[in-house]
């Protein structure tokens, strides 16, 4: 090779100069492709890393959820009782076996006595014999043994601050699955029933951590191909998260494909590379550029997850974890000043049929819409929260009671207004329990605690109410207890359960066309009870179908020397016996009745049997030239479709609408809107709780047929409706006839 020096000046200028400059941008290449090959490996690591920590806390957190769900059955008098006395398998069945399962997704459960041996077993969906224990005992006893200990010595040290009481869990293999395993005692909720301690029930609870758990962690979570697996044989593009036991044994691997945002960064920048080595210093901007925004991607994917950790999918409203977090805050500010601070319990009210009769999409929208609804009533400072499927929660702080009230009122106010749905109006109603600190306490357990306690009594007052926990709210839970002992009592008697009639008028000419048969109770020591009380109480304690048999028994033989119609209600309880139609004909037989004189009043709630039973019986009571209404309408789920399809004569307006009118919430709309549907489905209308005569006239303008309330005439004992309609009682009696029946 010639000297540099007699080289032509090209060649000279290029091996001089632009070749060490070649040479230096591709060793600057090279060196920049290993470093993009280094970060994004550490960020794929970073990425691995986090998502096996977000797998750790949803198994963590599943452990306490089960011991949870536990505690709704658990901690119970009822359950107590139940399993001692085995008297009602059907009871231990439809709580603590097949209600875990529907409801939880729980894959088994089994009870042991306090000599742990099986007395009830469900695996799968369907109840199991007893000794199907035997298979899970190995694994199973080591936990029983644990918290008998715990139970003896009353230890709850490792409990966590939702949970009642104590527990044992651990993961383990279940028939070939992984689960985790977790055992509670049946106690007593009221402390009323005397348990040795050690010597308890136990409830078992088994969940699977494969199947159906695999699906919901990958589609809740974006994990890529999750999947179980005994031994850890991921693929190298595989991350795995060990499941290991108290005592440190691997029960199995969760599996999945990372997403590794190094790597793709990386795949996507290699052709430009190639391509334009040459100009490699305005690549590398370009490349941080990308690298940049790749970034903000994993950013956001990330703040995305742990979004979902905390937040209601559907509703993007705190969720528990979120909102328990929140009202402890709430409460350290608290603790440091002087202010109070309100915790709200909400449920709605027949949500469950609106999903029966319309499916899961509707009552997703109607959650959204309710959702939207409670946002405009609270502030921004206000945590709502969704924490079940049709159960909200509210913590606002710096709060008044009067504040409160007002917003509870406009909550109930809100929600009474109609939903549409895909064209349907859907009315609910919803319930709601407040509980306020410092005056109910410092402490998250025991405030939600106490709301929920006066979340209770507001279902059990009736729909559409809201309650204050108070400390006469105990005395009033063994209060109920005492009345339904009394109610027992009282259908032994002959002189408590009276039966009054309340007279109905037509709203043209205010003549009376009917009366409708309405139960009194008066206890010989507390006087007159009133029904509101205890025919809830009747329906929980399974004493409604006697009552209205007697009812229906006692207003049929009025009604037979009466020129008048009589009304009884019927509860879907009772619509729901395959017998009820039988007997009714039965009764009619008996006394020799005009089916045409009687009109039997039900609920919405029978229209949303899904069973189909209360249908069948509406259809049979017709045959038989009886008269069906439908009360409290627009209360509960209104649908025209079913109000077609089971035929019924006449629609009843529930009071709270007529009370409304003038008050500008827009109830005389409601009723106007229900008067004309009626009118198009050729029924007749009747309106309850008319008080004024300016209500009379108002629902005379708009077409009601009917009027009922105390404007024209209270509930009345039989004698004075005998009076009022002239007619005078025969040599033998009606109570005679009563009687003698």
């Amino acid at each position: 090779m010639p000297p540099l020096e007699s080289m032509p000046n090209p060649r000279r200028f290029f091996l001089k100069t632009g070749l060490p400059i070649i040479l230096a941008a591709i060793a600057a290449g090279f060196a920049f492709y290993a470093l993009l090959v280094w970060s994004s490996q550490q960020t794929d690591r970073v990425s691995i890393i986090r998502q096996e920590r977000l797998v750790a806390l949803v198994v963590s957190e599943m452990r306490t959820a089960i011991a949870h769900d536990q505690e709704s059955v658990t901690v119970w008098d009822d359950a107590v009782n139940a399993v001692r006395s085995r008297a009602s398998p059907e009871w231990i069945e439809n709580n603590l076996g097949t209600w875990m399962h529907s409801y939880f997704g729980h894959d088994g459960a089994y009870i042991l006595d306090p000599q742990d041996r099986p007395i009830y077993a469900f695996s799968g969906d369907s109840v199991v014999a007893p000794s199907t224990y035997e298979g899970i005992a190995p694994n199973a006893a080591p936990l029983v043994a644990t918290l008998r200990a715990k139970l003896r010595i009353s230890d709850k040290t490792d409990v966590a601050e939702k949970i009642l009481t104590p527990g044992a869990a651990d993961l383990s293999v279940i028939d070939g699955h992984p689960a985790l395993v977790s055992v509670k005692p049946i106690v007593s909720d009221t402390g009323k029933i005397e348990q040795v301690p050690g010597s308890e029930y136990l409830h078992i609870a088994v969940r699977f951590l494969d199947g159906g758990f695999i699906e919901k962690l990958a589609r809740d979570y974006l994990f890529e191909g999750l999947r179980f697996s005994w031994n850890d044989d991921h693929a190298a593009q595989e991350a795995s998260y060990a499941l290991d036991s108290a005592s440190g044994r691997t029960i199995g691997y969760f599996i999945w494909e990372p997403y590794r945002p190094g790597s793709s960064v990386l795949a996507s920048i290699l052709p430009i590379l190639a391509a334009l080595l040459v100009t490699i210093l305005i690549i590398i901007a370009v490349l941080i550029a990308i690298l940049h925004r790749r970034s903000a991607k994993l950013q956001i994917s990330e703040a995305r997850l742990h979004h979902l950790a905390l937040h209601d999918p559907l509703t993007g409203l705190p969720n528990r974890t979120l909102f328990n977090a929140r009202l402890d805050q709430a409460l350290d500010r608290l603790q440091r000043g002087k202010n109070m601070l309100a915790v709200l319990y909400l449920d709605l009210y027949r949500f469950k049929q609106v999903t029966d009769m319309l499916g899961h999409p509707a009552g997703d929208e109607l959650i959204r819409e309710f959702t939207d609804r409670l946002k405009k009533l609270t502030r921004d400072t206000d945590t709502v929260a969704r924490i079940g499927g049709d159960e909200f929660a509210i913590v606002a702080a710096d709060v008044t009671r009067k504040d409160i009230n007002g917003l509870c009122e406009r909550i109930i106010d809100t929600v009474r207004h109609p939903f549409d749905l895909y064209g349907n109006q859907i009315f609910l109603g919803i319930s709601i329990g407040v509980t306020f600190a410092p005056t109910d306490g410092l402490e998250r357990t025991e405030l939600t605690r106490k709301a929920d306690i006066a979340l209770y009594h507001a279902k059990s007052a009736g729909r559409s109410r809201y309650a204050v926990f108070g400390k006469e709210m105990d005395t009033m839970l063994q209060a109920r207890r005492g009345i339904e002992q009394d109610l027992r009592a009282a259908l032994q008697a002959d002189d408590q359960l009276q039966v009054h009639y309340q007279p109905i008028y037509s709203a043209a000419g205010r003549k009376i066309t009917g009366a409708e048969a309405l139960l009194r109770w008066r206890h010989p020591e507390k006087g007159w009870i009133a029904p509101d009380i205890f025919i809830p109480i009747a329906e929980e304690a399974g004493l409604i179908e006697r009552l209205g048999e007697r009812v229906l028994r006692e207003a049929c033989t009025r009604a037979m020397a009466w020129p008048i119609t009589v009304a009884v209600n019927v509860s879907a309880i009772e619509l729901r016996n395959p017998a009820y139609a039988k007997r009714v004909a039965k009764l009619f037989f008996s006394l020799g009745m005009d089916a045409r004189r009687l009109e039997l009043e039900m609920t919405e709630s029978a229209l949303t049997d899904n069973s189909g039973q209360c249908e069948e019986n509406v259809k049979a009571l017709r045959e038989m030239g009886i008269r069906i209404a439908i009360d409290d309408f627009g209360t509960g789920f209104s649908s025209l479709s079913r109000l077609q399809r089971l035929d019924v004569d006449r629609i009843k307006i529930d009071r709270s609408f007529v009370k409304g009118f003038g008050t500008g919430n827009g109830d005389e709309a409601i009723v106007q809107a229900i008067v004309e549907l009626a009118r198009a489905t050729a029924l007749k209308t009747t309106a309850e709780g008319v008080e004024t005569d300016a209500q009379a006239t108002c629902l005379e303008e708009m077409g009601c047929d009917n009027l009922q309330g105390y404007l024209l005439s209270p509930p009345r004992p039989a004698s004075e409706i005998d009076d009022l309609l002239g007619i005078n009682p025969s040599s033998r009696s009606v109570e005679d006839v009563i009687t003698t029946l």
